[in-house]
């Protein structure tokens, strides 16, 4: 779902779905390794500039007092793919801010397995790439843009929303609202440079009001 796409929706709440959906593939690709075609659009601050732009239209009160200026700091030469690897790809015994939530509560196959019945309940499946295990980072937010992509599609079309949100507040409890606090404890422990400061600090804000908003979601009975 693109930007332009909010321009096309008339109803608020599919507007706000469709920004939700934006936010959520924002920060995974902004949680992708840092290649060099990445590098260049955070020079840029066209990444920043996407993500403050769909986190605006969901809650203003996200991209209040955010230090908007370091996500657009990649560092020297290749400084922020070094320290993409030190915080979360390698060290004695893992990585210090691993990204796969499963390190964070123990019993990593279970967390693992019912992330894959939530994927598979609605027809999607991993890709062989090391990076799409699941209970990575990365697969989580795409699947929960997947999810509101749908709900902003459903609404726009004048159908029932239900499951899609419903499915959003079971996982977002069960997944990045239960882990992403703790990656961010870890990271603050690390002493990151700021571009990874800044992002794990929007993200932890955005996944605590997702959650608190879901929480009004009846359930079926």
């Amino acid at each position: 779902m693109q930007a332009e796409t909010l321009a096309n929706l008339e109803g608020p709440e599919e507007r706000h779905a469709a920004a939700r959906s934006l936010a959520y593939i924002s920060f995974a690709q902004m949680f992708e390794y840092p290649d060099a075609e990445t590098e260049a659009e955070i020079r840029a601050g066209r990444l920043a500039a996407r993500l403050r732009d769909a986190l605006a239209a969901v809650d203003p009160t996200l991209v209040a007092n955010g230090d908007w200026e370091a996500l657009h700091d990649a560092g020297e030469a290749d400084d922020l793919a070094v320290e993409f690897t030190r915080l979360f790809d390698v060290g004695a015994g893992g990585p210090p801010c691993p990204l796969h939530g499963g390190l964070y509560h123990g019993a990593r196959m279970k967390t693992m397995e019912e992330a894959v019945r939530f994927y598979n309940h609605f027809g999607l499946t991993l890709s062989e790439a090391p990076r799409e295990l699941p209970d990575h980072l990365t697969t989580e937010l795409e699947f929960l843009h997947f999810l509101t992509y749908r709900e902003a599609e459903t609404l726009a079309a004048g159908g029932d929303p239900g499951p899609w949100q419903r499915a959003q507040r079971d996982f977002v409890s069960r997944h990045p609202a239960r882990w992403v606090p703790k990656l961010r404890e870890r990271l603050e422990a690390a002493e990151p440079m700021p571009f990874f400061r800044e992002l794990v600090a929007r993200l932890t804000s955005f996944i605590a009001g997702e959650a608190e908003r879901l929480k009004d979601v009846p359930t079926i009975r």
